[in-house]
């Protein structure tokens, strides 16, 4: 059919899923994306790539003739939730949902606005980035849906312990940075002060060129709690650059206290999110065989 997946999404989902369960959806991927076609009634122009890394993402045109996109996601991904974040954001600093999921599997398909997929906050430079990706996220923080069934920062956090935990076992020399992001988690999830929806993912390269927007949203993992959560992965973009600057360790501390100050987020809460979510990147690349992108999360993570 044309809509082979990117290498890119096939390597992640080994590491995300293990080989044998990727390797079992990815083989229903063809049945899944016909299915799916056709219960949207959109015809297929091309895959995107290099896509992402958690979902089939197609390009596609709507009865009426206007483009679209059509991302096929696996179970694990929770497209429904996506779905809801979506919708509930309603083109509002995001991409707009079209169509969402169907009422049973396994059409777990969402039809959304083709923006520009190849231009995203990285093509720009990084202070013009920085400031419109603060402008962008702002939008999504919003009041969560009544009835919503998102978790909560502290529950997906919790999810990742045993897993630092065993890193750390494994390799003694992580064990300080790793003992230093679990205390930091265990002191800001005692006292979260605010719930706010969050994208859950949020960095530059989540952050497209749009046509009714200049900038948009896509890409959730979305659940609740507080914005400095939602703001720590922004913090370490552009880590590849930080580290070949031999100013690297002043440059992310400053960037720290910059998007606080300009969100009006608590910089000690920012900064204590931003070492575990970069601990937590470090020690699962590490695991998964991505040596350098962990060895770059972590560096990072000590200068903070």
């Amino acid at each position: 059919m044309g809509s082979e997946p990117p290498q890119r999404l096939v390597r992640a989902l080994g590491e995300t899923y293990g080989e044998a369960a990727a390797a079992e959806w990815l083989a229903r991927l063809p049945a899944l994306t016909g299915r799916a076609l056709s219960a949207h009634g959109v015809s297929l122009e091309r895959v995107c790539a290099p896509g992402g890394r958690t979902a089939l993402v197609l390009l596609v045109r709507r009865a009426d003739g206007t483009p679209g996109v059509l991302k096929i996601a696996p179970p694990g991904a929770v497209p429904a939730l996506e779905a809801a974040a979506l919708a509930h954001w309603n083109g509002w600093g995001a991409v707009e949902l079209l169509a969402g999921p169907g009422a049973t599997p396994p059409d777990d398909a969402l039809v959304l606005e083709r923006l520009h997929h190849e231009v995203s906050l990285r093509s720009l430079p990084e202070a013009k980035a920085l400031l419109e990706a603060a402008g962008t996220v702002r939008r999504l923080w919003v009041e969560p849906p009544a009835g919503h069934g998102f978790e909560t920062v502290a529950e997906r956090t919790a999810r990742q312990l045993d897993a630092m935990r065993a890193a750390a076992e494994r390799d003694p020399a992580l064990e300080p940075l790793v003992s230093a992001a679990l205390a930091a988690r265990e002191e800001l999830v005692q006292d979260s002060p605010e719930l706010f929806l969050l994208h859950g993912n949020f960095r530059q390269s989540k952050v497209l060129a749009g046509e009714r927007a200049p900038w948009l949203a896509v890409g959730p993992e979305p659940l609740t709690g507080e914005r400095a959560y939602d703001l720590a992965r922004l913090v370490r973009d552009r880590v590849e650059d930080l580290i070949a600057s031999p100013g690297g360790a002043a440059t992310a501390r400053r960037r720290v206290k910059k998007l606080a100050e300009s969100l009006d987020v608590d910089q000690a809460r920012l900064r204590g999110w931003t070492l575990f979510r970069a601990v937590e990147s470090g020690t699962r690349a590490l695991t998964v065989g991505r040596a350098q992108d962990g060895e770059m999360s972590l560096e990072f993570a000590d200068w903070l």
